[in-house]
């Protein structure tokens, strides 16, 4: 202890760290009544730590090549020990960081915590959502099963519809005019490399944007009230709110375990959940099943596509819905953040939260 003090008064003298801890720690003050959804921020970190160290142990038995990919990761399961945990582990905590995403996102979306002056932040995170979204379909190849193979055949199939450039759009995308080789070795590149680079610049930013604007006041309860905000930069302070640490820290670290204790439980006991039969076989390019569909989070789009009378309309539809909320900061300027005073919005809320919902089982169905 005496030695650890020691180096913590050498960096101290040259770089004031306990001064930087005190202020980011004990001196960071939060709203007094902060509720369950703030904490899903650092669920996301700790499931976004979890996957670049499965990610990178995985790295070191994979071989992305078409003739060798099933056959390393069947021996990552089998052979190498405790490989099954890590990759299972992997593979779940995927689904699951998509799932508190979108919790995130809603739970945003019902405090109003989008507006002015936290649209940097909003625009972020909504990248976030979609870069993640992204890197599991990247991600979603690699084990180069019959799943996977023609789950990417269909998805990318998709970029045809765009007019004059679609047929390119789509060799771009694959590397080749069908998925293959060329594919696989573009789509381990982006997922292992280009892709967590822009990731970990983008969560950098975002957290940056939480310190900078702080956190916003729950809009419950009696004293809540619409959020006046100036024409100046400014900081939103708590004087009478709870230290970071060691009082929200608590809160946020038992939220956090909870949520790892569910993934380890479905790692362990339900893995099937997300590792149907197709996911078992190699990947054959001139076998089709007779039902390739894509992963939970992925149907409402599939379903769209079906729906409409042409795929270029419901990548249009698709296009517009996501460009609305993208923009959803601009467009909806009023200082009001309660949910109950916002009549309009909570409707519209409720409706897509619904359709998403309906879409997302009817294409599980059909």
């Amino acid at each position: 202890m005496d030695r650890l003090k020691t180096l913590m008064d050498w960096f101290d003298v040259r770089l004031g760290v306990r001064e930087i801890l005190r202020s980011n720690l004990q001196g960071y003050l939060l709203p007094r009544h902060v509720n369950i959804w703030y904490s899903l921020g650092a669920v996301l970190l700790a499931l976004f730590t979890l996957q670049f160290l499965s990610g990178i142990l995985l790295l070191v038995y994979y071989l992305p090549a078409a003739d060798k990919a099933f056959v390393s990761v069947e021996r990552i399961m089998n052979a190498v020990p405790y490989g099954w945990l890590i990759r299972t582990l992997h593979m779940v905590g995927s689904n699951i960081i998509v799932a508190v995403l979108l919790l995130h996102l809603l739970s945003v979306l019902f405090m109003g915590a989008y507006k002015k002056p936290r649209e940097l932040t909003w625009l972020s995170g909504f990248g976030l959502f979609n870069l993640s979204l992204i890197l599991c379909l990247t991600g979603y190849l690699l084990p180069w099963s019959q799943l996977s193979f023609w789950a990417t055949t269909v998805a990318t199939d998709a970029a045809g519809a765009v007019p004059w450039i679609g047929e390119g759009l789509v060799t771009f995308l694959r590397g080749s005019p069908s998925v293959g080789a060329g594919t696989l070795g573009r789509f381990f590149a982006l997922h292992v490399v280009a892709f967590p680079l822009l990731f970990l610049g983008l969560v950098g930013f975002h957290l940056f944007c939480v310190r900078r604007a702080g956190i916003s006041v729950p809009p419950f309860g009696p004293s809540a009230r619409p959020a006046g905000v100036g024409t100046t930069f400014q900081h939103e302070v708590h004087r009478d709110g709870i230290p970071f640490f060691p009082n929200y820290t608590v809160k946020e670290l038992a939220v956090v375990m909870f949520v790892l204790a569910g993934l380890v439980a479905i790692t362990v006991f339900a893995p099937a959940l997300f590792l149907p039969p197709d996911a078992l076989e190699p990947a054959d390019p001139f076998t089709t099943p007779d039902h390739i569909k894509p992963e939970w989070y992925f149907l409402w789009a599939y379903q769209t596509l079906k729906i409409f009378p042409s795929k270029l309309m419901g990548l249009a539809a698709q296009g517009g819905a996501m460009t609305l909320l993208a923009l959803l900061p601009f467009l909806d300027r009023g200082e009001e953040r309660r949910p109950f005073h916002r009549p309009l919005f909570l409707t519209l809320y409720g409706l897509g939260i619904l359709l998403l919902l309906g879409l997302s089982i009817w294409g599980h169905r059909s």
